[in-house]
């Protein structure tokens, strides 16, 4: 069996398409599989060693006119050459894409050449790429049921499997999730990230909220913030190093999930899916562009009573520092946050996932 995947640059694309291929794998260890990924990701991440990957060029297309995009446009012909290439040189049995206008090549050739084709839509609101594509391919797959009223197609070519999480996402023991970063096992514990890229907007907020915080209330941080501000935020966490561990990345975040009792992060569906599965309260401030998916995406979790939305034009020093002390002098007010029934088991999503692109070949 030879499953091509298909995706964009972003982390939110491509870690639930590595935890799809290692579900394949765990499934049928004789399966084949080839990722193909937008050059821009070259070093976006390490990619596992099950993981075959090959790269293609990825002009940045943008709905307006001017020098770059007409750029972009030339190199159009380029990567549909390059894609045609992959799809008679690798001849796989199904073609799965997990969103991006980087994935529309591949799908193309794949349902001109009538090879089974199926797509994955992270977030509540499907991008442009997968509301195009969800009328040609075989079966659309879908991480919130809500999904389903953006997508003006027949219902039963739509499948709810959830959001894939990585095989290593999965809960820590708490204490040891904070020894893990050399803190204190009893503190509340505050995560704060930007998502993979970081965002420059919390960093400063939230930086500059904290000093004046920790001097009256007991707590302690794990902030993960992106590469571009990592010096910044070390020289002026400086004299908290006890309490706040910073740093730019973080392949393991299941032990900063594990070890906190509070995220102040955004909104992408992967964060989302994270958060839901480690069952961790969050103070949301949704990424405001990119059609407002991070907003449908963070009202999942409000809606549960599990997360307090901030419109990021909004957010300030004051009211961030307002409240981040109104929730840890009142941990009460954190422990209602958590999701009462249990917690669904995002780690079935990869599962279900490999099955329906079995079943369609």
């Amino acid at each position: 069996m030879k499953v091509l995947v298909t995706t964009g640059a972003s982390g939110g694309h491509i870690f639930p398409a590595i935890s799809f291929i290692e579900a394949l794998k765990e499934r049928d260890s004789q399966v084949v599989t080839e990722l193909v990924l937008p050059q821009r990701s070259h070093s976006f991440c390490n990619l596992p060693a099950y993981c075959k990957a090959r790269y293609i060029s990825s002009p940045r297309l943008s709905l307006s006119i001017n020098s770059r995009n007409l750029i972009a446009l030339a190199e159009l012909p380029k990567v549909f050459l390059q894609s045609l290439r992959i799809i008679l040189e690798f001849k796989p049995d199904i073609v799965v894409g997990f969103g991006s206008l980087d994935s529309i090549p591949l799908l193309f050739f794949a349902w001109f050449f009538r090879i089974r084709t199926l797509i994955h839509e992270q977030n509540v609101i499907p991008g442009r790429a997968n509301r195009l594509l969800a009328r040609f391919v075989d079966q659309v797959a879908i991480s919130f049921e809500k999904s389903r009223e953006y997508l003006s197609i027949n219902f039963q070519k739509v499948a709810l499997t959830g959001n894939p999480l990585r095989k290593e996402m999965v809960r820590m023991d708490k204490t040891k999730s904070r020894e893990f970063f050399f803190l204190d096992k009893d503190k509340l514990t505050i995560l704060v990230t930007g998502g993979s890229q970081g965002s420059q907007h919390i960093n400063a907020t939230f930086s500059d909220a904290i000093i004046d915080i920790l001097s009256i209330a007991d707590f302690q941080v794990i902030h993960i913030c992106g590469n571009k501000d990592y010096d910044m935020l070390r020289k002026k966490y400086e004299k908290f190093n006890s309490r706040i561990k910073v740093m730019p990345f973080l392949n393991d975040m299941q032990y900063a999930y594990s070890a906190s009792d509070l995220a102040i992060t955004r909104a992408g569906a992967t964060t989302v899916a994270e958060l839901n599965y480690f069952n961790l309260p969050a103070l949301i401030i949704p990424y405001p562009y990119a059609y407002a998916h991070q907003y449908e995406n963070a009202r999942f979790l409000q809606n549960d009573g599990r997360a307090v939305i901030i419109d990021d034009k909004e957010l300030n020093t004051l009211k961030l520092k307002e409240l981040i002390i109104n929730l840890v002098s009142h941990p009460e007010k954190i422990s209602s946050m958590h999701r009462r029934e249990g917690i669904i088991n995002e780690r079935t999503a990869a599962q279900l996932l490999a099955d329906l692109a079995v079943s369609l070949i």
